[in-house]
C-alpha cells in the first residue's frame, strides 16, 4: 500500500464499506467511460442506480453518519434538482429517525404557474442551509443551488456528497464561468464559495479498495484508476 493512499484515506471505514456498497449495487463500475468534461474515465459512478428503497434507506445511512462525523452544522437540507431531490428527502428522514428532525426543501428546473407556484417545493429556506448531491463534477449545481438560497434570503453553508472525484474541474464550464484547472470541484467550492464540502468518500478511498482487492481481479482497474488520478488528480496539500 503507497504512503499517498495511507495519508489520504487512513482507515475510513465508513468509506471503505461506501465504496463496498456502491460496487455491489453497481453504482460504482469500471471499464471506459467518458465524463461530461470529456475524459476517458477508468470508472463511473451512477447514484441514479441507488433505486430501490433499501439502496436508497442504506445510502441516507452513509449520508447522515458522514454528516455527523464531520460535525457540520446547518439548520436545514436543500436537494438541487434532480439527484438532489431524493437523496435530500432520504437524509432527512435518516437524520429523523435518529432524532434530528430538520426541514427539507427542494427545486423544479422549470417554475410552476399553477397552484403554488415557483421554482422552490418543500419547507422556506432559512438560516444556514446544507445542499446534498451525488458528485460534484464542475461547481456548476452548487452555484446555481447557492444563488437560489440567497434569493430566498439564507445562507448556502455547505455542500455533502457521495463521491470526491478529486481532480481537476475543467476550465471552462457550462454557464460559461472558469475555473482554476489546478482545483478540483471540490476545492473550488471550498476555496473560492467559501462553503464546507464534505464526502463519504474519495478517489483515494476507491484507489484504497481497488488495492486491497487485487486477488479478486481488480488489478488492471487499479492501474487504469491509478494513471487517471496521476493525470488528472489535483494536490490536496
Amino acid at each position: 500500500m503507497s504512503d499517498g493512499v495511507k495519508a489520504m484515506s487512513g482507515q475510513d471505514r465508513l468509506a471503505q464499506d461506501f465504496v463496498q456498497f456502491a460496487v455491489d449495487c453497481g453504482v460504482l463500475r469500471f471499464g471506459e467511460f467518458k465524463t461530461k468534461a470529456g475524459r476517458i474515465s477508468p470508472y463511473f459512478f451512477n447514484a441514479g442506480l441507488f433505486d430501490d428503497g433499501a439502496k436508497l434507506g442504506r445510502l441516507a445511512e452513509f449520508y447522515a453518519q458522514r454528516i455527523i462525523e464531520s460535525g457540520i452544522e446547518f439548520d436545514m437540507i436543500f436537494g438541487p434538482a434532480y439527484k438532489g431531490i431524493p437523496l435530500g428527502a432520504a437524509l432527512a428522514v435518516e437524520l429523523a429517525r435518529r432524532g434530528r428532525n430538520v426541514p427539507f426543501a427542494y427545486n423544479r428546473k422549470e417554475a410552476k404557474d399553477h397552484g403554488e407556484g415557483g421554482a422552490l417545493v418543500g419547507a422556506s429556506l432559512k438560516g444556514r442551509v446544507l445542499i446534498v448531491d451525488d458528485v460534484m463534477s464542475a461547481g456548476t449545481a452548487v452555484r446555481e443551488s447557492i444563488a437560489i438560497i440567497q434569493a430566498a434570503g439564507a445562507t448556502a453553508h455547505a455542500v455533502v456528497i457521495a463521491l470526491d472525484r478529486q481532480e481537476m474541474a475543467t476550465e471552462k464550464q457550462a454557464d460559461g464561468s472558469t475555473v482554476d484547472a489546478s482545483y478540483s470541484a471540490v476545492q473550488y467550492v471550498q476555496k473560492q464559495l467559501g462553503l464546507q464540502v464534505c464526502a463519504i468518500a474519495k478517489l483515494a478511498d476507491l484507489m484504497l479498495y481497488l488495492e486491497k482487492h487485487n486477488g479478486a481481479g481488480l488489478a488492471a482497474d487499479h492501474q487504469r484508476v491509478l494513471a487517471y488520478r496521476q493525470r488528472y488528480g489535483v494536490d490536496e496539500g
